[in-house]
């Protein structure tokens, strides 16, 4: 008799591992496999008490390596609601068409004593030249700054308008994902300050700040003395700036870019 075949990604079974990109939604980025079947897989959060069910379409590659952490790829960007998981919508702003012009229709006779064009449409009966020019480029200066202040709004509101924050060197380029503690040092000398962050599950952060160069060093793993180098976050002139700067690739195509935009600074 032969044995039945493993079930899909057999390899996440009682090991944790993040997805990439990230579930919105949810904060924690951090998972456990309950139950895999052929048509779905049902994973739940490490520190939150959140149990989902995800259709196998949306399941992409594992990275080769687990360290600092395994990495499940998604092959489209899915949000947490009502209780599942969907496919993400990005809001689409339309900018503003031209006014459609009627179709052309039987003539029509035209009284010589109506008023005609712009002044019909102001309402203004006949008038000279000089005023239907002044009219004319009232309503086209207030068109332009109506569309300017669309615009405006447009860049201001959208999330990946944010500024960024540019750091004093870029030391932190010579990085990689085999670098612990003891290498960066040597690298980048001692931090300003050092830090782990509390409360963070089965997952491990640390956080070595070079305020004189403008940026933090993060570190991820299982274990404290195991973390390893994910990338660099970027602070502001004042010390208060948190925006990522540098991120590292892992097999198939996987980076911890989504992790460094979720975290908070601790």
């Amino acid at each position: 008799m032969s044995t039945p075949p493993a079930p899909p990604h057999a390899e996440l079974i009682d090991r944790p591992f993040s997805f990439y990109p990230p579930i919105s939604g949810v904060e924690n980025n951090e998972w456990r496999l309950r139950e895999a079947t052929w048509s779905e897989m049902m994973v739940r959060n490490t520190q939150e008490d959140l149990e989902i069910a995800i259709p196998r379409q949306y399941f992409g590659g594992i990275s080769e390596t687990d360290k600092p952490v395994m990495i499940v790829g998604l092959t489209q960007e899915l949000e947490y609601k009502t209780g599942a998981v969907w496919p993400m919508k990005r809001k689409v702003y339309s900018m503003p068409v031209a006014p459609m012009t009627r179709p052309p229709g039987p003539k029509v006779a035209v009284d010589p004593s109506e008023p005609t064009g712009l002044g019909a449409i102001m309402g203004t009966g006949a008038m000279g030249n000089e005023s239907r020019i002044g009219k004319m480029i009232m309503v086209t200066f207030f068109s332009v700054l109506t569309l300017g202040l669309m615009i405006w709004a447009l860049v201001k509101f959208t999330p990946d308008t944010k500024p960024t924050y540019v750091a004093k060197d870029q030391g932190y380029l010579e990085l990689n994902r085999d670098d612990d503690y003891f290498s960066i040092v040597r690298k980048l000398g001692q931090p300003s300050a050092d830090r782990f962050k509390p409360d963070s599950g089965e997952l491990q952060y640390r956080l070595l700040e070079y305020k004189d160069r403008g940026y933090s060093v993060v570190l991820m793993g299982t274990k404290q003395e195991d973390v390893r180098y994910i990338g660099a976050m970027g602070m502001g002139p004042d010390g208060k700036g948190w925006a990522p700067l540098h991120s590292i690739d892992y097999a198939k195509g996987a980076n911890t870019m989504g992790i460094l935009r979720t975290m908070p600074r601790f």
